[in-house]
């Protein structure tokens, strides 16, 4: 059976040149020092959608989320991720894709980083939709389905849980002098979003999709994502359990929540495909090193095999 390593942490003492690594070992993972072409190209395209709604308000009708048109335009559930109505909402989004993107990018390749966004967005565009029809039969606010619903916050969300995977010690600047390490950030931006959403109701449209950008984010990067790092189906580490969103205080409501997850998703799993963590990298070594040797001794007694059967077989031969 595979056995996978956890990712390493950027702060980890880099080795030194000519020393020996590991066999197997995963490359660190660190943080990026450049905004990637990728990123870029998608910062234009949020700034765009902005612009495009200056030039054209009505075009909101058929790029954003309105619930009550939904069903004739139901495209809008896919393209409402990356249209922002306000311009304060594209900047944060733009700055968010640029600085979480550069970290992001270069561990998981172009493509999975396009195909990451592209699902989150999209599933997150359902789920507002749904949660919005829900709040409307609740409540019987109109509000609810006339009131456009759009942005990358989704997809933001979605980084934060990819930062705690992959940088989890990575401090996040807040404000001012407030840093936070990476593996927090879902979170706190989760009981932020819940605060806010009381004192400012408007806010409440937001929260949905922050939320469903977190839970679908954790959910394909723990179950289903091909790892380039460790080439293996999902994360099964401890560190990117379920509970490990959360503190630890809070262990009695998040264990039976995770332990659901594990009956539905990873009994699903082919055998080849899930991997046991090993939590310390020395004990995969010698793990890695005894089974080398098994190996060794295993052919060497097999050669010795063959040589000893060889010259009796010619004699048998010659009688």
């Amino acid at each position: 059976m595979m056995e996978s390593q956890p990712l390493q942490d950027p702060t980890a003492t880099a080795p030194a040149p000519g020393s020996a690594e590991p066999a197997g070992a995963p490359p660190a993972v660190t943080p990026g020092k450049e905004f990637t072409r990728t990123c870029k190209g998608l910062v234009v395209v949020l700034i765009g959608g902005y612009v495009l709604l200056q030039l054209l308000p009505s075009s909101l009708n058929y790029l954003a989320i309105i619930p009550s048109k939904t069903i004739p335009y139901v495209w809008t559930v896919f393209t409402a991720g990356y249209i922002e109505q306000v311009l304060p909402g594209a900047i944060g989004s733009s700055l968010g894709l640029l600085f979480c993107g550069k970290d992001i990018e270069p561990a998981w390749g172009r493509k999975e980083f396009l195909k990451f966004i592209i699902l989150i967005n999209s599933i997150c565009g359902i789920l507002a939709f749904c949660f919005a029809i829900g709040l409307y039969y609740v409540t019987g606010k109109e509000s609810f389905l006339v009131t456009p619903l759009s942005g990358f916050h989704g997809c933001l969300a979605g980084f934060l849980v990819a930062l705690k995977q992959l940088l989890p010690n990575l401090e996040l600047p807040m404000c001012f002098f407030w840093k936070i390490k990476a593996k927090w950030m879902p979170f706190f931006v989760v009981c932020f979003s819940s605060i806010m959403a009381f004192i400012v109701p408007d806010s409440i449209n937001f929260l949905p999709t922050l939320v469903s950008g977190m839970y679908v984010s954790w959910l394909y990067l723990r179950y289903f994502q091909r790892n380039p790092l460790t080439g293996l189906k999902g994360d099964p580490s401890d560190d990117f359990s379920f509970p490990s969103l959360f503190p630890a205080a809070m262990r009695p409501v998040t264990d039976p929540v995770a332990n659901l997850f594990d009956r539905m998703l990873c009994a699903r799993s082919r055998p080849s495909e899930v991997a046991l963590p090993i939590s310390d990298p020395a004990k995969a070594s010698r793990r890695r090193e005894r089974g080398e040797r098994v190996l060794e001794e295993r052919l060497a007694a097999d050669n010795a095999g063959d040589t000893e059967a060889t010259p009796h077989g010619h004699g048998t031969a010659e009688d």
